[in-house]
C-alpha cells in the first residue's frame, strides 16, 4: 500500500514516456494504464493491478512486482531485469522481446505466457506455473526451475 494508506485509482490514464524511476505505487489500480517508455525502475508496484495495461519498452529495472496482477499486459521489448516478480499474475501476457535477465519470478503465474525471443539468462522461476506457456528463441542459461 501507498505511504498515506489511500488507494491510487489510475486506470485508464497514459503515462508513455514519463519518468517513474523509485515512484511508490504499492496497491494501485493501475489496471488498462499505458505506460509505454515509461521509466519504473527501482518503483514499488507491489500487488498492483496492472491487467491489460501496456508496459511495451518499458524499464522495470530492479522493480518490485511482487504479487502483481499483470494478466494480459503488455510487456513487449520490456526491461523486466532484476525485477522482484514474486507471486505475479503474468497470465497471457505479452512478452516478446522482453528482458527477464536475474528476475525472480517464484511463484508466479506465467499460464499462457509467450516468451518468443526473451532473455531469462539467470531468472529464478522455481515454483511457477509454466502451463501452456511457449518458450521460441528464448535464452534459458542459468535459468533456476527446481530448488537446489
Amino acid at each position: 500500500m501507498n505511504q498515506n494508506c489511500v488507494p491510487i485509482d489510475l486506470r485508464g490514464r497514459n503515462f508513455s514516456g514519463e519518468d517513474l524511476s523509485g515512484a511508490n505505487l504499492s496497491g494501485a489500480n493501475l489496471s488498462g494504464v499505458d505506460f509505454t517508455g515509461a521509466d519504473l525502475s527501482e518503483a514499488d508496484l507491489t500487488n498492483v493491478d496492472l491487467s491489460s495495461a501496456d508496459l511495451s519498452l518499458a524499464n522495470l529495472n530492479l522493480a518490485k512486482l511482487n504479487g502483481a496482477n499483470l494478466n494480459q499486459a503488455e510487456l513487449i521489448a520490456t526491461d523486466l531485469s532484476h525485477a522482484d516478480l514474486r507471486g505475479a499474475n503474468l497470465r497471457n501476457a505479452d512478452l516478446k522481446g522482453a528482458d527477464l535477465s536475474g528476475a525472480d519470478l517464484r511463484g508466479a503465474d506465467l499460464t499462457g505466457v509467450q516468451f518468443s525471443r526473451v532473455n531469462l539468462n539467470g531468472t529464478d522461476l522455481r515454483g511457477a506455473k509454466l502451463s501452456q506457456a511457449k518458450l521460441s528463441n528464448a535464452n534459458l542459461r542459468g535459468v533456476k526451475l527446481i530448488n537446489t
